[in-house]
Formats: structure tokens, sequence, C-alpha cells
């Protein structure tokens, strides 16, 4: 279970091999439909965590009662229980949570201190690891684009959000579409003049993933924005802008890296409007009779 699954998502194997053969130890004696429920965790524990009672029903050819059961049957109190052991073995359930330095009993002013260092933090490091060479080919990639599409998703929709505002003020024909399979759709029509600006700070999101590889396959300019080299990610974007910061997953590591990654797209924007200042005017224009939105 060490593997890399279809999207080149690489589980945590060591936690995840343990939880489950501790599975595998507890389905010793169970009904034939409880039975195909299991194997097919034990064979795709990542199908399991991210579908519904129904999908994993389907595919292991059992009812969707019998998925029920066979969560309980191995120790957990229903399909949800289930779900759940298999996010916390990943390691998924930690960006949910607040990090480690804070205690149960924190003051707000230590809260809000942690939040604050772990914003400077994603700042700092964001001048070192980002490369200028990248940036500039970013720009230069935006510039001759016919349009460009902007997608992210969970907390990195807001990233996308802000890059389609920022360059369709600047006159750039940009969209952002927030939902997976109209992304998909939209990819799939691209060809070489698009660029896709994909959003994610591990590298590794399922959906962005798919959503990117769809995108290099139709053969638009894939730019990708997100904290480290070597990932799924960077590793398939044409152009990686990095913003690195501490280390992924955690809650503030992500409320950091989303500051990052707007400081980064906003110098993209910067760049773009001082390397052609017809779109400085394009902007004016855009934006003469809207009400106060500073």
């Amino acid at each position: 279970m060490d593997g890399v699954d279809s999207n080149g998502v690489t589980p945590r194997g060591d936690a995840l091999a343990k939880w489950l053969g501790s599975v595998r130890a507890r389905s010793g004696d169970l009904a034939a439909s409880e039975a195909k429920v299991v194997t097919l965790l034990l064979s795709d524990p990542l199908f399991v965590g991210t579908s519904t009672t129904a999908q994993v029903a389907a595919r292991a050819g059992v009812s969707a009662p019998s998925v029920v059961r066979a969560s309980r049957a191995i120790g957990f109190d229903g399909f949800t229980g289930l779900k759940l052991q298999i996010a916390r073995a990943r390691g998924t359930t930690e960006f949910f949570a607040p990090p480690a330095a804070l205690t149960d009993g924190a003051s707000t002013a230590a809260v809000l201190e942690t939040s604050v260092r772990a914003g400077a933090d994603a700042l700092t490091a964001l001048s070192g690891a980002v490369s200028l060479a990248a940036l500039d080919e970013a720009v230069a990639a935006v510039r001759r684009a016919e349009q460009v599409i902007a997608f992210g998703a969970g907390p990195s929709a807001t990233v996308a959000a802000d890059a389609v505002f920022r360059l369709r003020a600047l006159g750039v024909r940009t969209a952002g579409i927030p939902d997976h399979e109209s992304a998909m759709i939209a990819m799939r029509l691209l060809d070489v003049h698009d660029v896709v600006i994909a959003v994610s700070s591990t590298g590794r999101t399922a959906s962005t993933l798919a959503v990117a590889d769809a995108a290099s396959s139709a053969g638009a300019t894939l730019i990708a924005v997100t904290n480290l080299y070597k990932t799924p990610l960077s590793d398939l974007a044409d152009i990686a802008l990095v913003v690195g910061g501490v280390p992924l997953p955690t809650q503030m590591a992500a409320a950091g890296s989303r500051l990052a990654q707007l400081v980064v797209l906003d110098a993209l924007c910067a760049a773009l409007a001082l390397r052609d200042p017809d779109r400085v005017g394009r902007a004016e224009r855009a934006g003469i009779d809207l009400p106060d939105i500073s």
C-alpha cells in the first residue's frame, strides 16, 4: 500500500499500511458480501475513503447496507467511522486541527500570535523559494495566452479566484471554474494557446492533479502555484511558482501558504502590467464606474 494512485498521490505509506494490517486481522469471519467490501478496502483504501456508501457498494458488487455491516463487522460504528479512520491513517485530518504548538488552554493572544507568525514565516520563505526565472516565464505565458483558467480545490480555490479577478482587470481573458467536473470538461477543450493556473499548497490534491493533467494533455501551458518542489503538481507543470513555507499539511501552514501564494500572484500581475502598459489603461476602464472595492 506504499504506491502512488492514479492521480499521482502518494499516501502516508507506513501509517496506512499499519492500519490496514489491523483491519486484515479483524476480517477473518465475515459474510460473503461483507468480505467483498473489506477486500475492496484492503486493495484500494483511498477509493473507499473518498467515496459514498453507494459508490463503494457498486464497485464491490454488494448492497449499500452490506457496506455499513462490513464497517461494523471490522470494529467501526458505521461507514462514516471507517472513513474517518482512513483519513486519520492518511494524515488528512491534520489539516483541520489547530497547530501542535497550541495547547487546549492557549489564550486568544497566543492563538493570534501563532497565526501571525505562520503568515510572516511564509512570506519570509517566499523570497528565497520562488524562482525569478519561473516568474518571468509565467508572466510571458500569460501575456501571450488567448485565455487563462485558474483552478484550486478547498482553500486553494480562494487563491485561484483572486488570480481570476486580478488578471481579468488587466484585460486577460480569464475564468475560474470551481467544480471539478466542469473544470475537467473545460481542460479538454483547451489547446497550446491557453494557460492554466493550478493552485495546491501540497501539490498532491487529487482533484487539482486531475485537472492539471487534463490541461497538460490538451497542450495548454500549466503554471503551478504550490509550496514545494518535487511534488506531482510541480513535476507536471511547465512553470512552477514554488512559494516554500513550513512543512505541510497543517492548518496554520496552509493559511500561511495562501498568503505567500497571493503575494506571488500579485507579483505576476504587477509585472504583467509593467511590461504591457496598455493593460493599465484597460484596468482603469474596466473599473471606472465600480463602487469602492478597496
